[in-house]
């Protein structure tokens, strides 16, 4: 009786998180280059009170044991790197990698984190950073005089800007853009900002450039949004709040059940 109180407890536990991570993925619904998360769950340890294959007589053994289960915990929460749409912005700072790969960012402490947003700006040094400031590598630096809204990026990555004093009629290549890749992508440590950090289970970045070695081609003008499909998350969400509330019915169901046996001598 008591183990049940316990089980229903453990579910509304797991169901809880549940919940969490889905909001989570609703409340960055439009996220650019956000990837939705799935919280997975595994049963708990069990009672074995009798052991399949034990004797029940000289000649037979018993072919099925008996074994209780104590409930439910969080395994994991996956990250889902699928493609989100691509969306046209015409701003000429914005890239969305079609395919795999990260740009790769450099932070304040000289660390390096991994993005899939490209939606970038041009700071007063001319540098390509993000909207935090953090500087995209490799370096993408600026001409003094440039013509912000002819700059270029091709699909391998080439950018190119126009700078009038110095050719007024071709552009000129002021950088070129690299992916990184890596073995297991879901092993990433999200740091927020939509920036990712390598770990021991993420193995180490493979750097390349786009269009090539099985990197992700660059959409210039573009953007990657974010991999989450409101109607499943809502589907989801209403299969999380009924196993909720199923598991505090057990719960219920149990008190009733300890009333009842409190109430036989009276």
């Amino acid at each position: 009786m008591v183990r049940s109180l316990w089980t229903g407890a453990s579910g509304m536990i797991g169901q809880q998180a549940n919940i969490d991570t889905i909001s989570n993925n609703l409340a960055n619904v439009n996220t650019t280059g956000f990837k939705r998360m799935r919280a997975d769950f595994e049963d708990l340890l069990y009672q074995t009170v009798k052991t399949a294959g034990t004797p029940a007589t000289e000649d037979t053994v018993v072919p099925v044991g008996v074994q209780m289960g104590h409930g439910v915990k969080l395994a994991d929460t996956q990250r889902n790197f699928g493609q989100g749409s691509p969306q046209n912005t015409e701003v000429p700072t914005d890239m969305a990698i079609i395919g795999d790969g990260f740009f790769r960012i450099q932070l304040y402490d000289g660390s390096y984190g991994y993005t899939r947003n490209g939606a970038f700006e041009v700071d007063s040094d001319g540098r390509m950073v993000t909207s935090n400031g953090y500087w995209l590598l490799p370096d993408i630096i600026m001409p003094e005089h440039f013509l912000p809204q002819t700059i270029n990026v091709s699909q391998d990555g080439r950018v190119s800007v126009m700078v009038p004093e110095i050719d007024p009629e071709e552009p000129i290549q002021v950088g070129q853009l690299e992916l990184y890749r890596f073995p297991n992508p879901v092993g990433l440590s999200a740091i927020g900002d939509n920036l990712f950090k390598i770990s021991q289970a993420s193995g180490d970045p493979i750097p390349g450039r786009p269009g090539y070695d099985g990197m992700g081609k660059i959409y210039h003008k573009f953007l990657e949004m974010s991999n989450v499909s409101v109607v499943r998350e809502m589907v989801d969400l209403i299969v999380a709040q009924r196993a909720y509330e199923f598991n505090s019915k057990t719960i219920q169901t149990s008190d009733n059940m300890l009333g009842t046996a409190t109430q036989l001598k009276r």
